[in-house]
């Protein structure tokens, strides 16, 4: 795939870059060869090979996902200017 002139100056426009028209050239080149290396990459034979997240191997660590606490709602609220059935009150501030 080759970039064109105009294809760069959207691509400007788009990424809200202003390009001037002698810049045009440089940033043409630059674009074509970073698509000419995508596509150098797609001629690596990757048959068999599985995808992986990270370069080194990596588990989560796990944990069952239990409650642990709670269950004492009335003393969170219990310092709260307002409340109402373990609820915070605010005042409104949409009309």
């Amino acid at each position: 795939m080759s970039v064109d002139a105009a294809t760069v100056k959207r691509i400007g426009r788009l990424a809200r870059i202003r390009i001037e028209d002698g810049e045009v050239a440089a940033y043409q080149d630059e674009l074509n060869a970073i698509l000419g290396f995508v596509e150098q990459l797609s001629e690596v034979d990757v048959t068999g090979i599985e995808p992986m997240t990270s370069v080194t191997p990596m588990t989560l660590r796990r944990r069952d996902d239990v409650v642990t606490d709670g269950g004492y709602a009335e003393k969170i609220v219990a310092n709260a200017p307002l409340s109402e059935d373990n609820f915070f009150m605010v005042p409104k501030v949409v009309e």
